[in-house]
């Protein structure tokens, strides 16, 4: 992925009680966003949407790819995260957010293929100096941002089945090495990865349930999962989506689990591909239903990577047509007025008080 692209995915789940079904008093995790905006050329469209949604979080996600072409074009590592993150992770230590960090060594927008910056160079994860360079990158971040949670590589069961054995080979090397080097420095930071729920329930491409232990046998060093969903591509209305869709695949495990990026669009989507049907009432009801998966599962944190939704006018040229199928992720509008999703996000978050750790 690009840097435009990145801090696009830079820019880009739950609820209320019911008399059948009452919820929890308090609840298992925490609850946060990725901090974005309706347009991404307007910094102050930035600083609205983080003062909107901070209040209603207790914690916040960074997410990025390596950013390859400032790095090989030699801009230093400590500069780019000077520049880039740190004034907004003491903005989120102000606010006593928890934080996660995940650097992504491959493409976010298309599993089976390098990131583009790599690809305009002609080079791959594959290769050992960009598996060090990844590493070098993480590193940093960790020491620099003091990260409570950090991620070494995203969704990778789709890797595994959507790019070329090198690229995902590339991914497994760049990711254990970059543990074990972390871990001789800091030994409190909480190490994972993160699978594609849908694909590992066989949703995605057809099949049947995957499951997700060669995940487990290819990252060894992981302390706690991410999850990653998008259910609104496979199922017709979040009622769907079985109680057991996240515990399942930590059955017979101990390891803290938690969403790292997921949710339900709240526009209709057509295109060659797919056809979904889906409204803000249906957001809603997502948002509302994904409470029960989480306590189900007793996820230690949910983010909503998209607060806002993406207005696709603002969008750089260079983006993938499939992002098209992400901008009505977020709680409000590219108004930055409230969807009904919000409401039950509010209800969660103010009426059960996250549980100690």
């Amino acid at each position: 992925m690009s840097s435009k692209i990145t801090f696009i995915i830079f820019l880009i789940i739950t609820v209320a009680c019911t008399k059948d079904n009452p919820v929890p008093s308090t609840r298992t995790y925490h609850m946060g966003f990725q901090n974005s905006a309706p347009r991404v050329d307007n910094v102050d469209l930035f600083l609205q949407s983080l003062n909107l949604w901070t209040p209603r979080a207790d914690a916040a996600m960074i997410t990025t790819e390596v950013p390859w072409q400032e790095l090989l074009s030699g801009t230093t590592i400590n500069d780019y995260i000077l520049n880039n993150y740190a004034v907004l992770v003491d903005y989120y230590r102000s606010k006593n957010l928890k934080l996660w960090i995940y650097i992504d060594p491959q493409n976010g927008l298309d599993r089976t293929s390098d990131a583009l910056d790599l690809q305009a160079v002609n080079k791959s994860i594959a290769d050992n100096d960009m598996q060090l360079l990844f590493q070098k990158f993480a590193i940093a971040m960790d020491s620099m941002l003091h990260p409570d949670h950090l991620g070494l590589a995203l969704e990778t069961n789709l890797i595994r089945a959507a790019a070329p054995t090198s690229i995902y080979e590339g991914v497994k090397k760049a990711a254990n090495t970059t543990a074990a080097a972390i871990k001789t420095k800091n030994l409190t930071v909480l190490l994972s990865v993160s699978v594609q729920v849908d694909f590992a329930w066989g949703k995605l491409g057809g099949g049947s349930y995957r499951g997700i232990a060669q995940d487990f046998t290819d990252f060894p060093f992981v302390q706690e999962l991410g999850l990653s969903s998008y259910p609104y591509f496979e199922f017709d209305k979040p009622s769907d989506i079985p109680i057991n869709y996240y515990s399942r695949l930590v059955e017979g495990k101990t390891i803290p689990v938690f969403v790292s990026e997921g949710g339900w669009t709240s526009s209709s989507i057509t295109t060659t591909d797919y056809s979904i049907t889906s409204s803000s009432d249906m957001q809603r009801n997502y948002i509302e239903h994904q409470s029960k998966l989480l306590d189900h599962v007793k996820s230690i944190a949910v983010f909503q990577l998209l607060f806002t939704d993406l207005d696709v006018v603002s969008l750089p040229p260079d983006v993938p047509d499939n992002i098209n199928y992400f901008l009505s992720l977020g709680l409000v509008d590219i108004n930055l007025q409230p969807k009904a999703a919000l409401t039950i996000w509010d209800d969660l978050f103010k009426n059960r008080a996250h549980s100690p750790e």
